[in-house]
Protein backbone atom coordinates (compact mmCIF):
# COMPACT_ATOMS: atom_id res chain seq x y z
CA UNK A 1 0.00 0.00 0.00
CA UNK A 2 1.49 3.29 -1.11
CA UNK A 3 0.76 6.59 0.53
CA UNK A 4 0.81 9.73 -1.56
CA UNK A 5 1.16 13.19 -0.17
CA UNK A 6 0.19 16.44 -1.79
CA UNK A 7 0.60 19.97 -0.40
CA UNK A 8 -3.16 20.49 -0.08
CA UNK A 9 -3.52 17.14 1.72
CA UNK A 10 -2.78 18.98 4.96
CA UNK A 11 -5.83 21.21 4.71
CA UNK A 12 -8.08 18.25 3.77
CA UNK A 13 -6.66 16.17 6.61
CA UNK A 14 -7.07 18.88 9.24
CA UNK A 15 -10.64 19.53 8.07
CA UNK A 16 -11.45 15.82 8.27
CA UNK A 17 -9.99 15.69 11.78
CA UNK A 18 -12.23 18.55 12.96
CA UNK A 19 -15.29 16.28 13.20
CA UNK A 20 -16.16 16.28 16.92
CA UNK A 21 -17.53 12.71 16.70
CA UNK A 22 -13.98 11.42 16.11
CA UNK A 23 -13.05 12.42 19.67
CA UNK A 24 -16.06 11.11 21.56
CA UNK A 25 -14.79 8.87 24.37
CA UNK A 26 -11.18 8.98 23.14
CA UNK A 27 -9.68 9.71 26.59
CA UNK A 28 -11.27 6.69 28.24
CA UNK A 29 -10.54 4.45 25.27
CA UNK A 30 -6.90 5.59 25.26
CA UNK A 31 -6.45 4.71 28.91
CA UNK A 32 -8.03 1.28 28.40
CA UNK A 33 -5.94 0.64 25.28
CA UNK A 34 -2.81 1.54 27.25
CA UNK A 35 -3.57 -1.20 29.79
CA UNK A 36 -4.25 -3.72 27.03
CA UNK A 37 -1.02 -2.85 25.22
CA UNK A 38 0.94 -2.90 28.47
CA UNK A 39 -0.36 -6.40 29.23
CA UNK A 40 0.56 -7.57 25.72
CA UNK A 41 4.08 -6.15 26.00
CA UNK A 42 4.53 -7.79 29.41
CA UNK A 43 3.34 -11.12 27.98
CA UNK A 44 5.79 -10.75 25.09
CA UNK A 45 8.58 -10.10 27.59
CA UNK A 46 8.33 -13.71 28.84
CA UNK A 47 9.58 -15.44 25.66
CA UNK A 48 12.15 -12.68 25.10
CA UNK A 49 13.40 -13.21 28.68
CA UNK A 50 13.83 -16.92 27.93
CA UNK A 51 15.70 -16.05 24.74
CA UNK A 52 17.95 -13.67 26.68
CA UNK A 53 18.64 -16.45 29.17
CA UNK A 54 19.97 -18.69 26.40
CA UNK A 55 21.88 -15.80 24.84
CA UNK A 56 23.41 -15.21 28.29
CA UNK A 57 24.53 -18.82 28.50
CA UNK A 58 26.00 -18.83 25.00
CA UNK A 59 27.81 -15.52 25.56
CA UNK A 60 29.22 -16.64 28.92
CA UNK A 61 27.08 -14.18 30.86
CA UNK A 62 27.29 -11.10 28.63
CA UNK A 63 23.75 -11.58 27.34
CA UNK A 64 22.38 -11.25 30.86
CA UNK A 65 23.10 -7.51 30.60
CA UNK A 66 20.08 -7.31 28.29
CA UNK A 67 17.67 -7.99 31.16
CA UNK A 68 17.61 -4.35 32.39
CA UNK A 69 16.43 -3.22 28.96
CA UNK A 70 14.09 -6.16 28.36
CA UNK A 71 10.95 -4.01 28.39
CA UNK A 72 12.46 -1.61 25.85
CA UNK A 73 13.59 -4.48 23.62
CA UNK A 74 9.97 -5.58 23.39
CA UNK A 75 8.07 -2.26 23.61
CA UNK A 76 9.99 -0.29 20.96
CA UNK A 77 9.43 -2.74 18.10
CA UNK A 78 5.87 -3.37 19.33
CA UNK A 79 5.02 0.33 19.16
CA UNK A 80 6.99 1.05 16.00
CA UNK A 81 5.58 -1.83 14.00
CA UNK A 82 1.98 -1.53 15.17
CA UNK A 83 1.49 2.23 15.53
CA UNK A 84 3.62 2.88 12.46
CA UNK A 85 2.07 0.02 10.50
CA UNK A 86 -0.81 -0.22 8.09
CA UNK A 87 -3.50 0.03 10.81
CA UNK A 88 -1.92 3.10 12.44
CA UNK A 89 -2.83 1.63 15.83
CA UNK A 90 -1.48 -0.74 18.44
CA UNK A 91 -3.51 -3.89 19.10
CA UNK A 92 -4.94 -2.26 22.23
CA UNK A 93 -5.96 0.81 20.25
CA UNK A 94 -7.62 -1.39 17.61
CA UNK A 95 -9.56 -3.23 20.34
CA UNK A 96 -10.80 0.12 21.62
CA UNK A 97 -11.64 1.40 18.13
CA UNK A 98 -8.87 4.00 17.95
CA UNK A 99 -6.17 4.98 15.49
CA UNK A 100 -3.47 7.64 15.30
CA UNK A 101 -3.42 10.32 12.62
CA UNK A 102 -1.00 13.06 11.65
CA UNK A 103 -2.34 16.57 11.26
CA UNK A 104 -0.44 16.98 8.00
CA UNK A 105 -2.26 14.05 6.41
CA UNK A 106 0.73 11.76 6.04
CA UNK A 107 0.80 8.30 7.64
CA UNK A 108 2.66 7.66 10.88
CA UNK A 109 5.88 5.83 10.08
CA UNK A 110 8.01 3.54 12.27
CA UNK A 111 10.30 6.32 13.54
CA UNK A 112 7.49 8.73 14.43
CA UNK A 113 5.69 5.89 16.22
CA UNK A 114 8.81 5.11 18.26
CA UNK A 115 9.38 8.79 19.09
CA UNK A 116 5.69 9.02 20.10
CA UNK A 117 6.12 6.09 22.49
CA UNK A 118 9.43 7.33 23.91
CA UNK A 119 8.00 10.82 24.46
CA UNK A 120 4.99 9.30 26.19
CA UNK A 121 7.21 7.44 28.67
CA UNK A 122 9.63 10.35 29.15
CA UNK A 123 6.86 12.87 29.74
CA UNK A 124 5.04 10.44 32.02
CA UNK A 125 8.16 10.18 34.16
CA UNK A 126 8.21 13.96 34.61
CA UNK A 127 4.67 15.25 34.08
CA UNK A 128 2.44 12.31 35.00
CA UNK A 129 -0.78 14.17 35.93
CA UNK A 130 -0.41 16.68 33.10
CA UNK A 131 -0.40 14.06 30.35
CA UNK A 132 -4.15 13.42 30.72
CA UNK A 133 -4.98 16.91 32.00
CA UNK A 134 -3.62 18.33 28.75
CA UNK A 135 -6.43 16.56 26.90
CA UNK A 136 -8.89 18.87 28.66
CA UNK A 137 -7.36 22.03 27.20
CA UNK A 138 -5.57 21.08 23.98
CA UNK A 139 -7.39 20.89 20.65
CA UNK A 140 -8.75 17.52 19.60
CA UNK A 141 -8.15 16.00 23.08
CA UNK A 142 -4.42 15.75 22.35
CA UNK A 143 -1.91 14.71 24.97
CA UNK A 144 1.34 16.68 25.31
CA UNK A 145 3.31 14.26 23.14
CA UNK A 146 0.55 14.30 20.49
CA UNK A 147 0.67 18.08 20.44
CA UNK A 148 4.48 18.16 20.17
CA UNK A 149 4.49 15.66 17.28
CA UNK A 150 1.45 16.95 15.38
CA UNK A 151 -0.63 13.82 15.87
CA UNK A 152 -4.09 13.02 17.20
CA UNK A 153 -5.79 9.85 18.34
CA UNK A 154 -9.26 9.45 16.89
CA UNK A 155 -12.01 6.87 16.76
CA UNK A 156 -11.96 4.54 13.78
CA UNK A 157 -14.64 5.29 11.23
Amino acid sequence: MSHSYSPDAESRSVDALDDIALYDGVRTRRVLSFFIDYAIVLALCVPVAVLIFFIGIFTLGLGFFLYPILFLLVAIPYIGLSLGGQNQATPGMRMMGLRIARLDGRPVDFMLAVVHGVLFWALNAVLTPFILLATLVLDRKQTVHDWLLGTVVVRRQ
